[in-house]
């Protein structure tokens, strides 16, 4: 049988540790290798049952001291002590996990799902709930979220029965206390040491149940009702730009407030044009004369409007030119990005007999050299 450890060792707290700073200690540890929280890991069961066995001795005031003096053999024949029943360690869990040490009861609710013995049943009853919010993707087009549109959306969502006015009950029905929870709202559920606390799958935490539901909403107070809206999409929107519209979302309960509709924009590519921020870009091709020569040209804009590009003389690829005011509205400002148009200077492929004759007139007027030459790359940068 493996050593046991020091108490001090497994919570991790000096021998002057007083009562608080051992409890805090030991609150960590069973947060951290509670087998609820942990289901199947024997290693992190063990921790437990170890931290749990050394808070049983440190929190003693009686066994303690003997501890500290005679170590593990003078617990060997004390009532509880070396792990024998740990009642003392869970005799008070709303002392240890609750009151004073900063909300620990919160915590394990938010772990487990549940709830202490000994906490009060008034925070289980269910007051007005607020409904879902839904998400919606909508995909549009890339000229669309630049320059703004509009678009019909249709979806799904629970509104308030119109039978039973969101009660759940049918005429003349009343509510009566759950049988499942006797009104409490939740039902505690021994797991190991803890006393867990969940919500009534009865009454869903209300504490009561309808003795006549509605037929119409089986006494739920909601039913799910398609509907139809007009969106207006802003100038300028982005890819994963979320629009919320409030109170489009699944209605409350209890007169809680309906939640929203969120709808996540997702956009098209374009085939010519890209865009990054504000700005729009796009490429250009012009032939060899051009780039050499300098050339206007005309483009069409993303808007369909027809805009002149001077190319100017020598131009070489790749150059971007930039054309001002032309790129993505930018929002409440009334301005607009730019436009970058990149020239790319096409080799041709396939050349007449004249054409190639006049490429030679051009090489022989830049007087080539006769043989092959080595090219000293140093002397290009």
């Amino acid at each position: 049988m493996a050593a046991k450890r020091d108490y001090y060792e497994v919570l991790g707290v000096d021998k002057s540790a007083d009562q608080e700073a051992i409890k805090k200690a030991y609150r960590k540890l069973a947060i951290k290798y509670h087998p609820d929280r942990n289901p199947g890991d024997k290693e992190a069961e063990e921790k437990f049952r170890e931290a749990t066995e050394a808070y049983e001795v440190l929190s003693d005031e009686k066994k303690r001291p003997i501890y500290d003096q005679y170590g593990f053999a003078g617990l060997d024949g004390a009532a509880g002590g070396g792990g024998a029943g740990y009642s003392h360690a869970f005799h008070d869990f709303s002392d240890l996990f609750g009151g004073a040490g900063g909300g620990f009861s919160d915590i394990f609710d938010s772990i487990f799902g549940g709830g202490f013995s000994g906490g009060s049943s008034s925070r289980s009853r269910r007051g007005p709930v607020s409904g879902a919010s839904l998400r919606y993707d909508l995909h549009i087009k890339f000229k669309d979220a630049v320059y703004g549109t509009e678009a019909d959306i249709s979806f799904k969502h629970n509104e308030v029965c119109p039978s039973c006015n969101g009660s759940g009950g049918a005429a003349g029905s009343s509510r009566k206390t759950c049988p499942t929870c006797n009104g409490m709202g939740q039902v505690r559920q021994g797991n190991g040491f803890f006393s867990i606390q969940q919500t009534c799958p009865k009454c869903g935490g209300r504490g009561t149940v309808i003795d006549k539901p509605c037929a119409t909403c089986r006494g739920s107070g909601l039913v799910e009702k398609s509907k139809t809206v007009s969106l207006k999409i802003p100038a300028g929107v982005d890819d994963g730009k979320r629009l919320v519209l409030r109170g489009l979302g699944d209605a409350g309960e209890n007169g809680g407030p309906a939640g929203d509709l969120v709808v996540v924009l997702h956009v098209d590519s374009h085939p010519l044009f890209e865009r990054e921020g504000s700005d729009l870009y796009c490429a250009v091709p012009i032939s060899i004369a051009q780039a050499a020569l300098g050339c206007e040209i005309s483009i069409s804009a993303l808007d369909g409007k027809k805009i002149a590009i001077k190319i100017p003389e020598g131009t070489s690829s790749g150059k971007l030119l930039r054309i001002k005011g032309e790129g993505v509205p930018l929002s409440g400002s009334g301005r607009k990005g730019d436009l970058y148009v990149k020239v790319i200077v096409k080799t041709p492929s396939h050349l007449s007999s004249k054409q190639k004759e006049l490429l030679k007139q051009y090489l022989e007027l830049e007087n080539p050299p006769k043989e092959a030459e080595l090219i000293n790359l140093s002397k290009l940068e």
